[in-house]
Protein backbone atom coordinates (compact mmCIF):
# COMPACT_ATOMS: atom_id res chain seq x y z
CA UNK A 1 0.00 0.00 0.00
CA UNK A 2 1.34 3.44 -0.59
CA UNK A 3 0.54 6.79 1.15
CA UNK A 4 -2.92 7.70 -1.30
CA UNK A 5 -3.98 4.02 -0.13
CA UNK A 6 -3.90 4.56 3.82
CA UNK A 7 -5.96 7.82 3.12
CA UNK A 8 -8.26 6.35 1.45
CA UNK A 9 -8.51 3.87 3.95
CA UNK A 10 -9.00 6.90 6.22
CA UNK A 11 -11.98 8.91 4.61
CA UNK A 12 -13.71 5.36 2.85
CA UNK A 13 -13.62 2.73 5.23
CA UNK A 14 -13.09 4.54 8.27
CA UNK A 15 -14.32 7.78 8.40
CA UNK A 16 -14.49 8.99 12.03
CA UNK A 17 -11.57 9.33 13.67
CA UNK A 18 -10.26 10.59 16.71
CA UNK A 19 -7.79 13.97 16.52
CA UNK A 20 -6.09 15.39 19.00
CA UNK A 21 -4.68 18.93 19.21
CA UNK A 22 -3.20 21.11 21.92
CA UNK A 23 -4.86 23.90 24.19
CA UNK A 24 -2.90 27.19 25.29
CA UNK A 25 -1.66 25.49 28.66
CA UNK A 26 -0.38 22.99 26.64
CA UNK A 27 -2.11 20.23 27.29
CA UNK A 28 -3.69 17.83 25.05
CA UNK A 29 -7.49 17.79 23.53
CA UNK A 30 -9.47 15.23 21.56
CA UNK A 31 -12.15 15.58 19.09
CA UNK A 32 -13.95 13.13 16.88
CA UNK A 33 -13.43 14.52 13.18
CA UNK A 34 -15.26 13.18 9.89
CA UNK A 35 -12.17 13.11 7.42
CA UNK A 36 -14.09 13.80 4.27
CA UNK A 37 -11.98 13.83 1.05
CA UNK A 38 -7.86 13.15 0.44
CA UNK A 39 -5.33 13.15 -2.90
CA UNK A 40 -2.18 11.64 -3.33
CA UNK A 41 -0.75 13.06 -0.19
CA UNK A 42 -3.28 15.43 1.53
CA UNK A 43 -6.26 14.16 3.53
CA UNK A 44 -9.52 17.15 3.87
CA UNK A 45 -11.67 18.07 7.30
CA UNK A 46 -13.94 20.97 7.65
CA UNK A 47 -14.96 22.69 11.13
CA UNK A 48 -17.02 25.99 12.41
CA UNK A 49 -14.71 28.80 12.69
CA UNK A 50 -16.31 29.65 16.30
CA UNK A 51 -15.29 26.65 17.80
CA UNK A 52 -12.02 25.99 20.16
CA UNK A 53 -11.23 23.27 17.53
CA UNK A 54 -10.62 26.02 15.15
CA UNK A 55 -8.51 27.80 17.61
CA UNK A 56 -6.12 25.33 18.25
CA UNK A 57 -5.62 24.32 14.69
CA UNK A 58 -5.03 27.61 13.72
CA UNK A 59 -2.92 28.39 16.68
CA UNK A 60 -1.09 25.52 16.23
CA UNK A 61 -1.34 24.12 12.62
CA UNK A 62 -0.77 20.62 14.15
CA UNK A 63 -2.86 17.46 14.93
CA UNK A 64 -2.40 14.08 15.39
CA UNK A 65 -5.29 11.74 14.72
CA UNK A 66 -6.00 8.14 15.02
CA UNK A 67 -8.41 5.78 13.41
CA UNK A 68 -9.84 2.56 13.81
CA UNK A 69 -12.18 -0.18 12.76
CA UNK A 70 -12.92 -3.64 14.23
CA UNK A 71 -15.53 -5.23 15.87
CA UNK A 72 -12.44 -6.54 18.46
CA UNK A 73 -9.74 -5.67 19.35
CA UNK A 74 -8.18 -8.57 17.35
CA UNK A 75 -9.87 -7.62 14.53
CA UNK A 76 -8.74 -4.33 14.39
CA UNK A 77 -6.92 -2.21 11.66
CA UNK A 78 -5.49 1.26 13.12
CA UNK A 79 -4.31 3.73 11.24
CA UNK A 80 -2.49 7.14 12.89
CA UNK A 81 -1.26 10.33 10.90
CA UNK A 82 1.01 12.81 12.57
CA UNK A 83 1.57 16.15 10.74
CA UNK A 84 1.03 19.80 9.76
CA UNK A 85 -2.19 21.70 9.10
CA UNK A 86 -3.51 24.78 7.31
CA UNK A 87 -6.91 26.22 6.23
CA UNK A 88 -7.63 26.45 3.04
CA UNK A 89 -10.90 28.00 3.23
CA UNK A 90 -14.36 27.90 1.71
CA UNK A 91 -13.09 26.55 -1.78
CA UNK A 92 -13.27 23.00 -1.24
CA UNK A 93 -16.29 23.37 0.73
CA UNK A 94 -19.08 22.28 -1.89
CA UNK A 95 -16.50 19.09 -3.05
CA UNK A 96 -16.73 18.00 0.57
CA UNK A 97 -20.56 17.86 0.64
CA UNK A 98 -20.75 16.41 -2.46
CA UNK A 99 -18.88 13.73 -0.76
CA UNK A 100 -20.20 13.73 2.36
CA UNK A 101 -23.86 14.76 1.72
CA UNK A 102 -25.10 14.03 5.42
CA UNK A 103 -23.59 17.12 6.03
CA UNK A 104 -26.62 18.66 4.37
CA UNK A 105 -28.34 17.54 7.66
CA UNK A 106 -26.59 19.32 9.62
CA UNK A 107 -25.85 22.37 7.64
CA UNK A 108 -28.93 22.56 5.39
CA UNK A 109 -28.76 26.43 4.41
CA UNK A 110 -25.88 28.28 2.14
CA UNK A 111 -26.23 30.98 5.46
CA UNK A 112 -25.36 27.94 7.93
CA UNK A 113 -22.39 26.92 5.85
CA UNK A 114 -21.22 30.34 6.33
CA UNK A 115 -19.75 29.12 9.35
CA UNK A 116 -17.57 26.63 8.06
CA UNK A 117 -14.14 26.39 6.33
CA UNK A 118 -11.99 23.30 5.37
CA UNK A 119 -8.44 22.67 6.53
CA UNK A 120 -5.77 20.29 4.71
CA UNK A 121 -3.49 17.98 6.50
CA UNK A 122 -0.61 18.64 4.28
CA UNK A 123 2.50 17.27 5.03
CA UNK A 124 3.49 14.40 7.92
CA UNK A 125 3.81 10.51 9.01
CA UNK A 126 1.55 7.71 9.66
CA UNK A 127 1.90 4.12 10.46
CA UNK A 128 -0.65 1.10 9.65
CA UNK A 129 -0.83 -0.98 12.31
CA UNK A 130 -3.06 -4.36 11.80
CA UNK A 131 -4.02 -7.07 14.33
CA UNK A 132 -6.14 -9.40 12.42
CA UNK A 133 -3.17 -10.74 10.78
CA UNK A 134 -0.84 -13.35 12.06
CA UNK A 135 1.89 -11.98 12.58
CA UNK A 136 0.53 -8.32 13.35
CA UNK A 137 1.28 -5.95 10.23
CA UNK A 138 2.71 -2.55 10.85
CA UNK A 139 4.06 0.03 8.03
CA UNK A 140 5.11 3.49 8.76
CA UNK A 141 4.57 5.93 5.63
CA UNK A 142 5.20 9.81 5.17
CA UNK A 143 3.56 12.73 3.06
CA UNK A 144 4.43 15.74 1.76
CA UNK A 145 7.81 16.61 2.91
CA UNK A 146 8.35 14.84 5.47
CA UNK A 147 10.53 11.54 5.61
CA UNK A 148 8.80 8.41 7.20
CA UNK A 149 10.23 7.89 10.43
CA UNK A 150 13.24 5.08 11.79
CA UNK A 151 10.45 4.11 14.22
CA UNK A 152 11.35 0.84 16.71
CA UNK A 153 14.36 -1.75 17.88
CA UNK A 154 16.95 -2.01 15.43
CA UNK A 155 19.47 -5.24 16.01
CA UNK A 156 23.31 -3.75 15.87
CA UNK A 157 26.69 -4.77 15.29
CA UNK A 158 27.63 -5.81 18.56
CA UNK A 159 25.07 -8.90 18.43
CA UNK A 160 26.79 -12.00 19.15
CA UNK A 161 23.43 -14.37 18.07
CA UNK A 162 22.63 -15.53 21.32
CA UNK A 163 19.12 -15.93 20.68
CA UNK A 164 17.84 -14.76 23.88
CA UNK A 165 15.80 -11.47 21.83
CA UNK A 166 14.18 -14.20 19.94
CA UNK A 167 12.96 -15.82 23.12
CA UNK A 168 11.38 -13.04 24.48
CA UNK A 169 9.64 -11.91 21.43
CA UNK A 170 5.58 -12.04 21.09
CA UNK A 171 5.76 -11.96 17.30
CA UNK A 172 8.26 -14.51 16.46
CA UNK A 173 9.71 -11.94 14.61
CA UNK A 174 13.85 -11.69 14.91
CA UNK A 175 15.77 -13.42 12.01
CA UNK A 176 19.17 -15.19 13.50
CA UNK A 177 19.60 -16.62 9.76
CA UNK A 178 21.72 -13.37 9.19
CA UNK A 179 24.70 -11.38 11.64
CA UNK A 180 23.71 -9.26 13.45
CA UNK A 181 20.13 -10.70 13.47
CA UNK A 182 17.63 -8.64 11.79
CA UNK A 183 13.88 -7.56 13.23
CA UNK A 184 10.97 -7.78 10.71
CA UNK A 185 9.94 -4.21 11.21
CA UNK A 186 6.40 -5.37 9.19
CA UNK A 187 5.66 -7.19 12.19
CA UNK A 188 7.15 -5.85 14.79
CA UNK A 189 4.79 -4.46 17.91
CA UNK A 190 7.67 -2.12 19.32
CA UNK A 191 7.29 -4.30 23.13
CA UNK A 192 10.85 -3.46 23.85
CA UNK A 193 11.61 -6.55 25.04
CA UNK A 194 14.71 -7.16 23.09
CA UNK A 195 16.21 -4.22 23.94
CA UNK A 196 15.88 -4.90 27.97
CA UNK A 197 16.83 -8.45 27.37
CA UNK A 198 19.53 -8.25 25.62
CA UNK A 199 22.56 -9.51 27.56
CA UNK A 200 25.36 -7.19 25.10
CA UNK A 201 23.18 -4.20 24.72
CA UNK A 202 23.16 -4.71 21.10
CA UNK A 203 19.76 -3.55 20.79
CA UNK A 204 18.89 0.33 19.69
CA UNK A 205 15.65 2.21 19.76
CA UNK A 206 15.38 4.84 16.91
CA UNK A 207 12.61 7.85 18.11
CA UNK A 208 9.82 8.11 15.01
CA UNK A 209 8.79 12.15 13.94
CA UNK A 210 12.28 13.32 14.00
CA UNK A 211 11.86 15.09 10.75
CA UNK A 212 8.82 16.49 10.94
Amino acid sequence: MNTKDYFAYIVNEIHTTIVATVDDAGLPVTAAIDMMDFDTDSLYFLTAKGKGFYDRLKSRQFLALTAIKGETTMTSVAVSVRGKVREIGTGALARLFEKNPYMNGIYPTAEARKALTVFQIYEGTGEWFDLSKKPIERASFSFGEANAPADGYFITDGCVGCGTCGDVCPQSCIDFSKMPAVIAQAHCLHCGNCKTFCPVGAVERRQPYESI
